[in-house]
């Protein structure tokens, strides 16, 4: 794994901001040795469970079920880049387990799960998200991703933002997760190719049709989720007749003739904020934009966001206006969503990448679970939910 895990690795408490070696032992205790009950989700890498350690810390743990060359990739980069990160909007590593034949990552629970259960999922009725909470959650996974790119060395592209992959702690404080495919770039390095991996929907077209690379992809999939936070649409939506149509080629006649208000979404009811709508907006038309030097960066999208003038002024000379993204017919295929798919527990919709992790995220979308706290006593039962 590298000095810099090792390094990192000392006392045996879990502190706020650390993070420790567990054994297996522990976190068979903590899930009730890995029970149906405790699971959280499921997907291509494995399972996710619900657990509670000793100390009284509510974790989450990621079990991978493969031990081939291609599940060890991903368990290194993802502890690697989390061992490396230190940031209020990035989802916390409390440690990981590597045994002979077994490879375990912890992660702090986050009692209100992912954003995806809230815009498409069990939750989506309930309507938590109001404007605040939506306009917070764009702030502060745009603060997160600005730190990946400018202020860790080296920078981190994550290559897998997406509703599903933003989680949610009991504030509605938002948490970037999900790291397996994250990419370390050193200094001096502006993009490389590799072979593509994330969802359908928010791979910006360079990525998804050349496989290159770099932080402006993550820029475009934040566009993406901007839109979706706004309108919650999803990214790609199933019309009569099979069509597939993006929430680009849908937001782009809006955008262009500047109605704006016929954006938001209707479960809102008309309470949102003018300005924040068209600052957030203006944000995201120009990070959806075809051509990646013509997308801001990660620290002119806070700007935008925080009302910066300068920001302001670099908007209003550009024609604001999406070029929607087409992709080609054997992509599309690849899309296997469907209108219920966000329902609690029902389909899954394929990444680029068949055989990596499912489009839930770190955490999956499953039905209301009763999980047993394993140190509570005379078997009092919890109810634990998770979208």
């Amino acid at each position: 794994m590298g000095s810099s895990l090792t390094s990192c690795c000392g006392s045996d408490k879990v502190d706020e901001g650390s993070w420790r070696i567990f054994t297996y032992k522990e976190l068979c205790t903590a899930t009730n040795n890995f029970s149906e009950e405790n699971k959280l989700g499921e997907g291509g890498f494995g399972s996710v469970y619900w657990g509670k350690t000793a100390d009284g810390l509510q974790i989450a743990v990621k079990k991978l079920k493969a031990m081939n060359s291609k599940a060890e990739m991903e368990f290194a980069v993802e502890v690697e880049v989390l061992g490396r990160v230190r940031h209020k909007n990035l989802l916390g590593l409390r440690g990981y387990c590597a045994g002979t034949d077994h490879r375990l990552i912890v992660y702090d629970y986050m009692p209100n799960l992912s954003l995806l259960s809230h815009l498409h999922g069990q939750f989506a009725g309930e309507v938590q998200l109001n404007w605040k909470r939506r306009m917070n959650i764009i702030l502060g996974s745009a603060e997160g991703l600005k730190y990946l790119h400018h202020e860790v060395t080296p920078h981190i592209i994550h290559r897998d933002i997406k509703a599903s992959n933003v989680l949610l702690d009991s504030d509605f404080e938002p948490l970037v997760a999900d790291f397996g495919f994250a990419k370390l770039i050193p200094d001096g390095v502006s993009h490389m190719t590799t072979r593509v991996k994330g969802t359908l929907g928010y791979l910006a077209p360079e990525y998804a049709m050349w496989g290159k690379v770099s932080d402006s992809c993550d820029v475009y999939s934040f566009g993406i989720l901007m839109l979706e936070l706004i309108t919650g649409r999803k990214p790609i939506e199933k019309l009569p007749g099979g069509i597939k149509r993006s929430i680009t080629e849908w937001a782009e006649p809006y955008i262009a003739k500047g109605r704006f208000k016929d954006l938001v979404d209707p479960r809102l009811r008309g309470n949102f904020d003018e300005a924040q709508l068209r600052r957030t907006i203006d944000a995201a038309a120009l990070c959806v934009q075809s051509e990646p030097e013509r997308r801001p960066n990660m620290k002119k999208v806070v700007g935008m966001l925080m009302g910066a003038v300068e920001e302001e002024k670099e908007v209003m000379m550009r024609q604001l206006r999406i070029e929607s993204v087409k992709y080609g017919k054997e992509l599309m295929e690849l899309d296997q969503g469907s209108d219920d798919d966000g329902g609690g527990g029902g389909g899954r919709r394929r990444t680029i990448d068949e055989e990596s992790n499912n489009n839930y995220g770190v955490f999956g979308e499953m039905e209301v679970q009763k999980m047993r706290d394993p140190y509570m006593n005379h078997g009092e039962r919890r109810m634990v939910l998770h979208g």
